[in-house]
């Protein structure tokens, strides 16, 4: 059994739950399970759950929170996120 390595990291306001599971289920491929407070959506999920699985050995504990913080930084460049992020913020009428 693969052991579980749980990680908190904050990302422009909204707290986040990192679990890091590697050589899931004693195969080649570590596990990422992220879930942000109240499931605010994030740039890498609309929900703010993500499962994301990769090969082994691309990410320790020790570099996770450094690496789902780029990945977030990265994707919140997009033209959705940044649309999605201004909408948010704007009252809504109705």
């Amino acid at each position: 059994m693969s052991a579980l390595h749980i990680t908190r990291i904050e990302w422009r306001g909204v707290g986040i739950q990192l679990e890091f599971r590697p050589n899931r289920w004693n195969s080649p491929v570590d596990h990422i399970e992220i879930r942000s407070d109240n499931r605010v959506p994030l740039p890498i999920t609309e929900t703010g759950y993500k499962s994301y699985f990769l090969q082994a050995n691309q990410v320790t504990p020790d570099t996770l929170a450094e690496q789902i913080t780029a990945w977030l930084d990265e994707e919140a460049q997009s033209e959705t996120w940044k649309r999605s992020e201004e909408a948010s913020r704007q009252l809504s009428l109705f």
